[in-house]
């Protein structure tokens, strides 16, 4: 796709629609996951797997920080078409992305046992969730380079060879789910086992469409190196950017933790209307990405007008796209609830949440669309700080001051609209003015 010229209200669209697919469909995948797991492993097997959500979320946000230090770099050459450089961002990138896969494959298998512990997990399920993560971790390394895959194809304004290649692994894993834990009563092993698979064969598709295409971002095994340059350059952008997928995922922590505080009811009620959260952030994701890459490109070729028609026209779709999925969840809150239970107390304890975030999730679009153009232009360090001050440090104040005098859901539910504000607030500041700073040749 030319992101350089042409309409970009149809551009944006026609690019994020398959991404947005793509991230609906690594949500749906993952609830099969659990859902087969529930259905037929049993409770015990459930709640090991339920345990280590938060521990791969934490690990993968690192993968996905990564990838996107290529993705910002990968369409900054291509809009300034400087083939050199974009031969070795995408030759050295693979090395970076394939690096942190490993290094996150060791530290799992040494210290998953540790770690879950560290969070907490329940003693009966320490044993199963231990080898869960383990063999899940496993595909570290396929999940490292599909990202990468993902991040080149994506800043090169191809978006639908990566959902195709998901559908692909994701219909694999589902049927392997079934074999491995009805077919040879696996259990949550066989999840694992089905989902490494399917992560290898999701790697597999995306490098070599990068190895077969004839374009100047594709990938030559020959000529993978290391450019030492580059390699400072990707890891400017991509780790700040990876810090703060995990922050959003530490600061929950505590969120949680509040929300432990009541009965198993309330507890009960905010895990199935959580389950709505990852539908609406991914499908919001898209935009984000498409921030970055069509943000990188016009950065590349000096189109100072087109950044900020991208930014704009990229927050009111992913502003709008929450606002509609929320209304449709407010609206629909009971039969949604249904789905994950029907016990009626559970349902009006979810119904709580529901109906303070459902209307309240459109308001991140300002934060996290401020901190994806910011990307676009090479700017990750201040943002991060910008997050690390709205969306941890006041939670946190917030869960030990409001939430501690009140001490109810809406209360504590309404610290994520508040800090959203706060950050945004913030982060656009900064956005602006380095928007103005902007010159070029």
């Amino acid at each position: 796709m030319e992101m350089r010229t042409g309409n970009l209200w149809k551009s944006i669209f026609l690019f994020s629609i398959p991404l947005m697919f793509t991230n609906l469909l690594q949500v749906l995948f993952n609830l099969a996951d659990v859902a087969v797991v529930g259905k037929f492993a049993g409770p015990i097997s459930l709640g090991a797997v339920g345990s280590t959500t938060l521990l791969i979320a934490l690990t993968t946000a690192w993968l996905i920080g990564i990838g996107s230090g290529v993705n910002a770099l990968t369409a900054l050459y291509i809009g300034k078409d400087e083939k050199k450089s974009l031969k070795s961002c995408v030759h050295t990138g693979i090395i970076l992305c394939l690096g942190m896969g490993l290094i996150i494959l060791v530290i799992s298998e040494v210290f998953a046992g540790d770690i879950l512990r560290l969070l907490g997990t329940k003693e009966e399920l320490i044993s199963e969730a231990n080898t869960y993560y383990r063999i899940y971790m496993l595909g570290a390394p396929a999940l490292s380079l599909y990202d990468y895959g993902n991040s080149v194809l994506s800043a090169a304004g191809d978006t639908k060879k990566p959902l195709r290649y998901l559908t692909i692994a994701g219909v694999l894993n589902v049927l392997l789910n079934l074999l491995f834990v009805l077919g040879f009563d696996l259990k949550s092993t066989g999840v694992a086992l089905a989902s490494i698979i399917a992560q290898y064969l999701s790697a597999f598709l995306v490098l070599r469409a990068l190895i077969k295409t004839d374009k100047d971002f594709g990938l030559n095994v020959h000529d993978i190196h290391c450019d030492k340059d580059m390699l400072f350059g990707i890891m400017k952008i991509s780790i700040p950017s990876a810090m703060q997928y995990s922050l959003f995922a530490i600061a929950n922590l505590f969120v949680q933790s509040a929300v432990n505080s009541f009965d198993h009811i309330y507890v009960e009620g905010n895990s199935a209307a959580a389950n709505s959260d990852p539908v609406v952030y991914n499908m919001m994701a898209a935009f984000y990405t498409a921030c970055t890459s069509f943000v990188a490109q016009n950065y590349g070729a000096g189109n100072k007008d087109r950044i900020k028609k991208t930014y704009l026209i990229t927050t009111l779709y992913s502003f709008a796209v929450a606002f509609i999925l929320g209304l449709m969840q407010l609206i629909l809150r009971r039969e949604f609830l249904l789905m994950f239970t029907s016990d009626e107390a559970v349902i009006r304890a979810g119904e709580l949440r529901i109906m303070i975030m459902s209307l309240s999730y459109c308001l991140s679009s300002f934060m996290d669309n401020a901190t994806a153009f910011c990307r676009g232009i090479c700017k990750t360090v201040i943002p991060t700080i910008v997050v690390i001050l709205g969306s941890v440090i006041f939670r946190i104040i917030w869960i030990y001051t409001i939430f501690a005098h009140y001490h109810t859901i809406q209360s504590l539910f309404l610290l994520y609209s508040f800090s959203w504000v706060l950050t945004a607030l913030m982060g656009n500041t900064y956005l602006i003015r380095q928007y103005r700073k902007l010159k070029f040749n």
